[in-house]
C-alpha cells in the first residue's frame, strides 16, 4: 500500500473517534508528536486495542496526507503497571501533559523521548519496589525541570533576573531568600508580591534537578521533606503556567496524594 511506514513511539494520549476508532498522540523520535487514527481500537477483540496511553508502540501505518491510520501495532513496553498507585499515575500522566504542550506536531525535540521513558522507568521502580511515595513527587518534579529545559522553557538558575548576580544559595544562611518571579525569573531578595519565594537549601535542592540523579543522602534518602518537593511543584507549575500558558491537570491530583500538605500555599 502507498504511503506505508513504520513509526516506533510512546502513546501520551487517547480519544475516541467515530464509533469504534480511537485517535492516538503518539511521541516519537523521528516526528515529535504525531496524530493517527487506529480503526477498531475500542472493539474488545481488535487487534489494535493494545493502543493505550503509556505504552511503548512498533506500528505500521498509512496515508501520506491528513490523519494516518494504523494498520498492525507491536507493543515494546506497557507502563500500565503504575496505575497501581495513584502518586505514580499522577505524576506520569502530569509528565505527559506536560511533554504535549512543549513539542510540536511533527517536529522532534531532541532528548524529549528518551528523557521521559527515564522518569517512567523510575516511576515504575517506585512500584515495583515499593518505594515511598515521596520518590514519585520527586521523580514528577525532576522529570519536569528536564523537560522544561528540553522544550526551551528552562528554569533561568544560574543567575539574578534583575542584577545578573550567580545564583549560589549560602547553605546554612537562613535569612537568604529567592523570589519567583515567573514572568522574569528569579530575583535575590523576598520580594513584594513575588509569587513564590524559596530559601537557600530549597534553591540549592531546585538546582541540583538539573543532573541526572535525584539528590539524596548518605543513606540514600531523599533531600529534602515533603513540604519542599510540594512547594517545588508549585514552582513548576506557576512556570509553566505563565511561560505555556496553562499547568498540567495531573499535578493537583499528585498534590492531593500527599493529604493536607499538598495544597498549594497562598
Amino acid at each position: 500500500m502507498s504511503g506505508e511506514q513504520r513509526l516506533e513511539g510512546l502513546v501520551l494520549k487517547c480519544s475516541p473517534l467515530g464509533e469504534s476508532d480511537r485517535l492516538l498522540t503518539l511521541l516519537s523520535g523521528s516526528e515529535g508528536l504525531t496524530r493517527l487514527a487506529v480503526p477498531g481500537a475500542r472493539k474488545p477483540k481488535s487487534s489494535l486495542a493494545a493502543a493505550v496511553p503509556l505504552a511503548v508502540l512498533a506500528l505500521q501505518v498509512s496515508g501520506s496526507r491528513g490523519l494516518r491510520r494504523v494498520r498492525q501495532l507491536q507493543v515494546r513496553r506497557n507502563f500500565s503497571g503504575l496505575a497501581e498507585r495513584l502518586e505514580t499515575l499522577a505524576a506520569a500522566q502530569g509528565l505527559a501533559e506536560l511533554t504535549l504542550q512543549l513539542v510540536p506536531s511533527g517536529d522532534a525535540v531532541e532528548g524529549v523521548l528518551e528523557d521521559l521513558l527515564l522518569q517512567l522507568n523510575h516511576l515504575e521502580a517506585v512500584v515495583k519496589e515499593r518505594q515511598n511515595n515521596l520518590e514519585a513527587l520527586a521523580i514528577a518534579v525532576q522529570g519536569a525541570v528536564h523537560l522544561l529545559a528540553l522544550g526551551g522553557y528552562a528554569l533561568p538558575l544560574a543567575a539574578c533576573a534583575r542584577t545578573g548576580t550567580r545564583l549560589d544559595p549560602p547553605l546554612g544562611d537562613w535569612n537568604w531568600r529567592c523570589s519567583l518571579i515567573p514572568s522574569e525569573g528569579f530575583v535575590i531578595g523576598a520580594l513584594a508580591g513575588a509569587q513564590l519565594v524559596l530559601n537557600a537549601s530549597e534553591l540549592a535542592l531546585l538546582q541540583r534537578l538539573l543532573r541526572p540523579a535525584l539528590p539524596r543522602r548518605r543513606d540514600g534518602g531523599l533531600m529534602g521533606p515533603p513540604p519542599v518537593w510540594l512547594r517545588l511543584l508549585q514552582l513548576v507549575e506557576l512556570w509553566s503556567r505563565e511561560h505555556l500558558g496553562r499547568s498540567a491537570r495531573s499535578w493537583r491530583l499528585l498534590r492531593q496524594c500527599y493529604g493536607p500538605a499538598g495544597a498549594p500555599s497562598s
